[in-house]
């Protein structure tokens, strides 16, 4: 005898297709794709260029800077945008993405980095070239005790001396990490 509340009963087509998606779920990926592409469409030409798009999409990209914003037009061609996106992997295309937005942070940072090192050595001297020396000993120690007493010598006369800048370039071209 089998009871009403069997789960036999109740089962549908789809319980066991993994592959199966939902009404909803389909539209949350497509609205995910539409955000993914108005992310894509605020990139400048050059960081665009940077991206692996396909030509259809790039184009469509490339367009959608001719039209003028909050117009139905631009509002339409964002949704076609999003539907180009549906049909690609949008993993590779973020991980891209976040890589080129980033880029310009970490290097803002490195600036940071070298600015501080340079501001100790010239500050600090001798006992920052054996730190800075321990720390990376690719660097050379006269060059830098050079660059140091050159760069005081010429900070006494005037706020922005030649041989400041050369312990930035140089530091920045000897220390990679």
């Amino acid at each position: 005898m089998k009871i009403v509340g069997d789960s036999e009963h109740f089962q549908q087509p789809y319980d066991n297709d993994d592959d199966y998606v939902s009404r909803t779920g389909q539209k949350v990926e497509s609205e995910a794709a539409q955000k993914l592409g108005m992310r894509l469409v605020d990139l400048s030409k050059s960081q665009l260029a940077k991206m692996e798009l396909d030509e259809f999409l790039y184009d469509a990209i490339l367009h959608s800077k001719n039209i003028k914003t909050k117009t139905e037009a631009y509002r339409r061609h964002l949704q076609y945008i999003g539907k180009l996106m549906r049909g690609f992997d949008p993993e590779p295309i973020e991980a891209t993405l976040d890589k080129i937005l980033n880029k310009n942070n970490n290097e803002s940072a490195q600036i940071h980095i070298f600015e501080k090192m340079r501001e100790r050595l010239l500050s600090l001297g001798d006992d920052e070239i054996s730190t800075l020396i321990a720390q990376h000993p690719q660097l050379d120690r006269q060059k830098l005790r050079q660059l140091v007493r050159q760069a005081n010598k010429e900070l006494a006369k005037g706020p922005d001396s030649k041989s400041s800048r050369e312990i930035f370039k140089y530091l920045r071209s000897e220390i990679t990490e």
